[in-house]
């Protein structure tokens, strides 16, 4: 089934003139589709006695501003109608400030004509007054808060830069400014309490009285719970949240992304019952009067659940890649303000292998912006530095394997090899000259040993 947002301008008059008969307007119809006047539905209502009727624009739009307003206003002058006549702008999205205020103006000054405005959240809450299903008739939740994507304190890369304070060999000069893009997901944060006593002819067996918190994903589609440590970054901040204004955070990230809520509050909260009826639902031993021992599965009714409340929000989830020289790193989190909860992190982590998390230790390559464990570490034997076995060229002196940045490290190292006396070529081998040393001291010891020396 379409959701509200795939319908067409069309469609969402059709449903706007189900929502006003299940309303209990009377007449309720549409106008021609031709010319786009200022009305979509017509409708009529009794007021102490009197028949009025109700011009209606539908607008299935993000914004609605102050000049259709003042055009519903015309349109309803010129309406062909014997009495008093009213007006309604209703849409999917939200009013302008200035939109709003010109509505009031029209009340304030005993207009003939006043106009009343429906937005989005006014429509959620009609639907669930009429009970009525807006998945082509069903709305989902409208909400425009959200929990702060990034700390205003400090600059929208700082989770990065932090996380790269963990690996060697890069200064914070080096790491480029990453791709920063930010989805905004939709959250509910549910609290529900379970009330349930469970009794036999010995009595209660078993008794429920538990206050359940928990915060769900609430994306189209089935929901799902949020693990607890995103529940917790949600719940901690959820009296700290902004206006989720995506012009405004457009300035902030590369790109920004608003996800919609999927259904309704009365569908989470049946959803929510449902789920503590499962989680609370758990089979009891008991010894009846007659020392049988019996078991029985105590499940909550639905009228043993409350659903205190359902708070709508925004997550934040930011992702920031950032390119060194042939590699790009991820680094995903969901943000609140200064707290966050790492749901990638492709710093720490070997290119090379599956190395990875924070308790390793990993080493930065200059020569090709590889960031390796350990084992993927070598030290670069011209300068000194570090580089890692992916790009590294290789060749062997005095039976040991070196390390070089490039061909033309390698040359540079082989002419120096060349011309080093004996003892140092031995020393590009400690372990072999250092094995050496010892046998040839045992050998002596042997010989002495033989001769009757020692």
């Amino acid at each position: 089934m379409a959701v509200l947002d795939d319908l067409s301008g069309f469609e969402f008059e059709d449903l706007m003139e189900d929502v006003f008969r299940n309303l209990g307007y009377e007449n309720v119809r549409q106008a021609e589709r031709t010319a786009d006047e200022g009305r979509d539905v017509l409708m009529e209502e009794v007021v102490d006695g009197t028949r009025r009727a109700i011009v209606v624009e539908c607008k299935h739009t993000g914004t609605v501003g102050r000049p259709v307003v003042q055009k519903l206003h015309s349109a309803i002058a010129t309406f062909d109608f014997e009495g008093p006549k009213r007006g309604m702008v209703v849409t999917t999205g939200r009013f302008t400030n200035p939109a709003q205020e010109y509505a009031q103006r029209l009340q304030q000054n005993d207009d003939p004509y006043p106009i009343e405005l429906i937005d989005g959240e006014d429509l959620r809450e009609i639907a669930d007054d009429i009970g009525l299903d807006l998945y082509n008739g069903r709305i989902e939740i409208l909400c425009d808060e959200t929990l702060r994507p990034y700390d205003p304190a400090t600059d929208v890369d700082t989770p990065v830069q932090e996380v790269f304070r963990d690996i060697a060999n890069i200064e914070a000069a080096d790491i480029p400014r990453p791709h920063s893009q930010v989805t905004f997901r939709p959250v509910v944060a549910i609290t529900a309490d379970t009330d349930a006593v469970f009794e036999t002819s010995v009595g209660v067996i078993h008794r429920i009285d538990d206050r359940t918190q928990f915060v769900v994903h609430a994306e189209r589609g089935h929901p799902q719970v949020a693990d607890e440590t995103v529940a917790t970054l949600v719940t901690e901040n959820l009296h700290a949240t902004v206006d989720l204004d995506a012009e405004q955070f457009g300035e902030v990230f590369d790109d920004v992304e608003e996800r919609r809520f999927g259904q309704t509050q009365t569908d989470y909260k049946e959803w929510a019952v449902d789920r503590l009826q499962d989680h609370h639902t758990t089979t009891v031993t008991y010894t009846g009067d007659n020392n049988v021992t019996y078991n029985k599965t105590c499940e909550p009714n639905r009228s043993d659940i409350s659903v205190q409340s359902i708070e709508p929000v925004y997550l934040p989830e930011v992702r920031q890649t950032t390119d060194l020289e042939e590699y790009t790193y991820p680094y995903e989190y969901y943000a609140a303000g200064p707290s966050r909860v790492t749901e990638e992190d492709g710093i720490h982590r070997c290119v090379h292998c599956d190395t990875s998390g924070v308790d390793e230790t990993y080493t930065y390559c200059p020569n090709c912006g590889a960031i390796a464990c350990d084992s993927h570490t070598k030290t670069e034997r011209l300068e000194g530095e570090p580089v890692c076995t992916g790009c590294a060229v290789t060749e062997r002196f005095a039976l040991k394997t070196k390390y070089f940045y490039d061909e033309e490290n390698l040359e540079t190292f082989r002419e120096e090899y060349t011309a080093m006396p004996f003892h140092e070529k031995a020393m590009e081998n400690k372990w072999l000259t250092g094995g050496g040393v010892v046998a040839m001291l045992l050998f002596v010891i042997g010989v002495l040993v033989i001769g009757g020396i020692m």
